[in-house]
């Protein structure tokens, strides 16, 4: 059995606000990331991924950071977080960021017209953030040339009537107070 699938099957289950949120070291930094998880995680994002024609990763702040940040020493492709704080630079366009349980306001820097990007987070639940980033990576006229998300919880999201196919590595389900793998291999 591969380290993430184990971890998954392992991981807390907590409620806030009505919705069931597994607690994982990818997703929460809790419990600590074992290096030997992310290579795993690393190696197969370079794997399924379209990387040829990527001039930048794009990840939104936070928990995209740590996977995007090894991705990119892997293949040495520059990387652009989205934040979650405005600092007023040229070019900086804000994007309003809504998921499950939350709602952000998210800036995203140093991404221009023609950019290839590769848009890389950590779970797709109601794909709130990534419709967001999308929309906004239009908006500035970047080319999104792959979409991946490491772990997806399975059901409607906001990307399923757009044309953005999320990759992902591995598709659970909540159940029952427990993660159910769906799929162990993801989409894509």
């Amino acid at each position: 059995m591969d380290q993430l699938k184990e971890s998954l099957l392992d991981a807390p289950i907590i409620e806030k606000e009505g919705y069931h949120y597994f607690v994982h070291p990818i997703s929460d930094g809790i419990p600590m990331l074992e290096p030997t998880l992310l290579r795993e995680i690393v190696i197969k994002i370079i794997r399924k991924t379209d990387l040829e024609n990527v001039d930048k990763i794009v990840t939104p702040a936070a928990m995209g950071i740590h996977l995007s940040t090894a991705v990119s020493l892997m293949t040495d492709i520059p990387l652009v977080v989205i934040r979650k704080r405005q600092y007023g630079l040229d070019g900086e366009v804000s994007l309003s960021q809504q998921t499950g349980y939350s709602e952000n306001e998210m800036f995203i820097n140093n991404v221009d017209e023609g950019d290839r990007v590769l848009l890389l987070d950590d779970v797709l639940s109601t794909g709130g953030t990534m419709k967001a980033v999308t929309q906004a990576l239009e908006y500035i006229g970047a080319d999104v040339v792959d979409v991946c998300a490491v772990i997806k919880k399975v059901g409607a999201n906001e990307l399923d009537d757009t044309d953005y196919r999320v990759k992902t590595l591995i598709n659970v389900d909540v159940q029952d107070g427990e993660v159910v793998i769906i799929d162990e291999h993801g989409d894509g």
